[in-house]
């Protein structure tokens, strides 16, 4: 008979046994769980964002680094910033100025009294005579060089004279036969025959003279137009075609060059052009004839006066510009080529404007801005930028035409401490 009390004390160890298992089994699990939730709760430790990193919303990207990348239209100094700075403001001065602006303008030579000589032919420079600024008189020789071609073509042209001295001769022989001839046929010493050849050979001398003279005009102004006044042996002398000042040169003597390169500029000083770009809001106010007033910066307490001879048929399409060119009588010589200036253009009438020192204007892009102040009672104050449109300048004064308006306070010292402080605004910001 088998014994059942054995068989049941091994089952109530396997039981027990098991149930000791699943328990530690919960037991690590509930450990592991605590201890994954204690360092998902650690700064950096997670590894899906928290509920309070999404409330966040998207970083600022885009847009919104491109706002801090532009230009602020406003900043904020403190009490201590504005006295650093020397910052000061007050009210604008209203008034009226004369329907006028101020433009850019470029000295440069008077294209009519100026004149620059290449070289006639392909050819070898042998001298220079001048320097750059030299004063020359009309028919001074500048440049001589030597050119085959030049002595080919002054060759050819004593080649035609030579022949057309000889068919003339040739041809009064022939005039002379022929009436010999007459007086002989009519003597009937002759046959008609001897007097119809004398006729034909006079004939064809007159032809062939008519035919030489062509060629030595051809050869004349191919000789001219080449050589500019060489002679056979192929010397070519460039020579100064009126009084002036050698604006440029490029000839090097020694250097092999070809036709039409250029050697010498030659100007007269006395006058020069005044060549503006005028914007199209102030297209209104050129007209020829109109009287013009400028500045340049090697002088810049003196006024220049000049008068508009042409004015552009219709505005530039790329820059909406309109040209503009004016003579400048420049006796005494001391206004130079290429010197730039700040041209004074008026109109008829007036025009309300505001008045502010020349110092408050500032540039900012490349764009003239003024800066509007409201202070905030404490020593601090908000300064707006604006751009604006300015008129003419008196007095250390400068009349804004656009952009203001009578009660506005704006920076009247110190605008430069402003100007910066909008300049590191527009600066990127660094991340950490």
């Amino acid at each position: 008979m088998i014994s059942i009390r054995p068989i049941c004390v091994s089952l109530g160890a396997l039981l027990i046994s098991a149930a000791c298992a699943n328990s530690d089994k919960q037991n690590a699990h509930t450990a592991k769980k605590d201890t994954a939730q204690t360092m998902a709760d650690m700064p950096g430790m997670s590894g899906s964002p928290k509920p309070s990193d999404t409330d966040k919303g998207p970083s600022p990207s885009g847009t919104e680094e491109g706002a801090k990348s532009a230009l602020a239209t406003s900043v904020t100094f403190t009490s201590a910033q504005i006295q650093h700075g020397g910052v000061k403001w007050g009210a604008v001065t209203m008034g009226s100025t004369s329907g006028s602006a101020v433009v850019p303008g470029e000295v440069s030579p008077n294209e009519d009294r100026t004149a620059r000589l290449g070289a006639p032919a392909r050819g070898r420079i042998l001298t220079v005579s001048v320097r750059p600024g030299d004063r020359v008189s009309s028919g001074q020789t500048l440049v001589t060089m030597q050119s085959p071609e030049a002595g080919m073509a002054q060759s050819d042209a004593s080649k035609a004279e030579a022949e057309l001295s000889s068919r003339r001769a040739e041809a009064q022989y022939a005039a002379s036969a022929r009436a010999r001839a007459e007086r002989l046929l009519t003597l009937k010493a002759i046959p008609r025959q001897d007097y119809e050849r004398a006729v034909t050979d006079d004939e064809h001398g007159r032809a062939a003279v008519a035919q030489v003279e062509a060629e030595v005009k051809r050869a004349r102004a191919t000789a001219e137009q080449l050589s500019a006044g060489a002679n056979a042996s192929g010397e070519v002398v460039l020579r100064a075609p009126f009084s002036g000042v050698i604006l440029a040169r490029n000839a090097v003597p020694g250097t092999v060059v070809d036709a039409g390169a250029p050697l010498v500029i030659v100007t007269d000083p006395s006058s020069l052009w005044l060549s503006i770009n005028a914007p199209e809001q102030w297209a209104a106010l050129f007209h020829r004839g109109g009287r013009l007033r400028f500045t340049v910066p090697a002088y810049a307490a003196d006024t220049f006066a000049a008068r508009v001879d042409a004015v552009g048929a219709g505005l530039e399409a790329d820059t909406r510009t309109l040209s503009v060119r004016a003579l400048i009588l420049n006796g005494i010589g001391r206004l130079k080529p290429q010197m730039l200036a700040n041209v004074l253009v008026e109109g008829a009438g007036s025009m309300p404007a505001a008045f502010v020192p020349e110092d408050a204007v500032q540039m900012l892009q490349g764009k003239p801005n003024v800066f509007v102040a409201h202070p905030d009672g404490k020593g601090g104050a908000k300064f707006d930028r604006r751009e604006v449109a300015l008129g003419s300048r008196s007095g250390g004064h400068v009349a804004v035409l656009r952009g203001l308006a009578a009660g506005d306070v704006v920076v009247l010292a110190g605008a430069f401490a402003v100007k910066a402080e909008f300049q590191k605004a527009a600066m990127p910001k660094m991340e950490m």
